[in-house]
This record gives C-alpha cells, structure tokens and sequence, in this order.
C-alpha cells in the first residue's frame, strides 16, 4: 500500500458540532484531541510503507486507534466498529461523520508492519515525548510502583489433587508418546487410580486416609520416574514436558524414605516457599501469592 502523509490537526466542523453535543461536559476521547491535538504525524511511519499500491489508512490515526483500543481492551474488529460508529472517536480521530473506518484486518496488518520495521516501540517514545513537552513528565522524578493480580486459567487443587492430577497427566502424556513403553509399566490398580479427574472421584474425608491415598500415589509416581530414567529407556520420554512437571512436584511433595519402594509426603514446613512451589501440572508458572487480604494463584503484574 501507498502512503500520502494526512495531516488531521483540525476536527470536522460537523463532526466537532455533534460531538459538543453528545458530550456536553466533554469525555476521554474528546480531551485527547483537544490537549494533545495529533498525537502521532504520518510522517513518523512512512519508512515502513512501500511506495507504489493502493492508498493506505493514515499510519497515525491507525496508531491512535490502537492506543485507544488498548484504553478499552477491545479486539481489532470492536475498534474498526468503534471507529466506523462512534463519534467520540471520529472526534479524537479527526475523521468526517460519514467516514465508513476501515477493514479490522488492517491494525493486524498495521501492527505487523511495526514489528517488522522495528518500531514497536515508537508509539511509547512519541507519547513520552509530547508528555514532557506539556509537562506532565519531568525527567528523573520519583516514580510510583504498584502490582495487581492475574488469576491463572485453572482449578484450585488441594494436595491430594495436585498430586493425583499430576500422576494421571503423565501417564496420559506417555499414553500418546508411547503407548507400548507404558503398558509394560502400568499396574494392574493404576486404571482405577488414575483413570479419571481427581476432582471428579470421592475422595477419602479422613485425614489418615487421605494421607495413606497421597503416599501410594507417591509410590507409583516415584516407580514411574524410575523406569523413565533408566538406561534402557529411551531419552526423549524425560523431555516430555508432562514427565518434568512430574518429577519437579514429585521433589517438592514427596522424599524417598529408607524402604526403597516407600515415597513418603513431605510436612508443610519442609515444602518449598510460595515462590517456587507448583500448583497444577497443567500452569507450573502459576504461583500462590499474596497481597494484603487478597491471595491468588496465578501472576503478578507489575505497574509503573
């Protein structure tokens, strides 16, 4: 596509008018355009457009609107249709009432065009730029530093759970990978044990059983690896990543006690700290964490 610089330092009068009256005590969008009028100029993207094809969306209103889709966490397709029917948007756009937008493909296009131009992070550099040219950012002043909280994608698993779900993924892993290996391995009980969700079963309510349950687990979890790790096994089997999540919990649940065929559960105090410790075999990244009064399993995200 072919670039012809647009310059939009000035609204519609008819887009202007409606907006005014839309928006009587004004909005984000319309502020936007009235502090920061153009807040990225065409001429910043035009290396990254050939110079012969069909002409291209204006790179710098393509650059607003991904800016103000991120503002609403909205998806390409939502912002085309924001920008083809809202006005606020016309107005922070600078764009004609009657302006049909575009196709939602062209901001996966526009977005690939900057990571393969290697301008990223332009979009950053111009906003902190204008920001210090108004004075609302002042160079080596203290900043403010804050998390929040991302809740892993999974099932809250308490012991038992975690131990026996991460059992049963492994030998589903190896079910795939290689079935005639696991069948000489798999013991006549195991079916029964691990053939459905653990947190679809009744589980033992007595504390006394339900320990003896996670020490057997153990047992056959420690025999699995066993026979993975052996010479005669082939090595691609350990690098399945369901084999290492395994032996990973395994080392943080379990200890191998003095019987050489008994596994034994490892007290609470002798169990890795928060920060490492895995919660499911199915997100090993995700981590317990707390804040305050809230606590999660998931992720941290950090804000400047």
């Amino acid at each position: 596509m072919s670039l012809k610089p647009c310059h939009a330092d000035l609204v519609p009068e008819e887009t202007a008018r409606i907006a005014r009256a839309a928006f009587p005590q004004s909005n984000l969008y319309l502020r936007i355009r009235d502090e920061l009028r153009e807040l990225f100029a065409d001429e910043q993207f035009t290396m990254l457009f050939p110079k012969r094809g069909q002409p291209a969306e204006s790179p710098g209103r393509l650059a607003l609107v991904l800016v103000m889709k991120f503002i609403e966490g909205l998806s390409d397709r939502q912002a085309a249709n924001a920008v083809r029917s809202r006005i606020d948007w016309k107005y922070a756009l600078a764009l004609d009432l009657t302006d049909l937008g575009f196709d939602y493909s062209v901001l996966s296009e526009f977005r690939t065009r900057l990571l393969q131009g290697g301008q990223e992070a332009q979009l950053l550099e111009a906003l902190l730029t204008l920001f210090q040219d108004k004075g609302w950012l002042k160079a080596r002043g203290t900043q403010r530093t804050d998390s929040t909280h991302v809740l892993a994608a999974i099932h809250f698993l308490h012991r038992l759970e975690l131990v026996g779900e991460t059992l049963r993924a492994a030998l589903n892993a190896l079910a795939v990978a290689a079935p005639e290996w696991l069948q000489a391995q798999v013991q006549s009980e195991w079916a029964e044990r691990y053939g459905h969700r653990f947190g679809d079963r009744r589980l033992p309510q007595n504390e006394v059983e339900r320990h003896t349950l996670m020490e057997n687990i153990g047992t056959d979890g420690r025999r699995l690896l066993t026979e993975i790790y052996t010479p005669a096994t082939p090595g691609w089997l350990r690098e399945l990543p369901a084999v290492e999540i395994l032996r990973r919990i395994w080392i943080q649940q379990f200890y191998a006690s003095e019987a050489a065929e008994s596994t034994c559960l490892r007290a609470l105090e002798d169990m890795p700290p928060a920060e490492l410790n895995i919660n499911s075999p199915y997100d090993p990244e995700a981590r317990f964490s707390q804040k305050r009064s809230t606590t999660w399993i998931g992720y941290r995200v950090h804000l400047k």
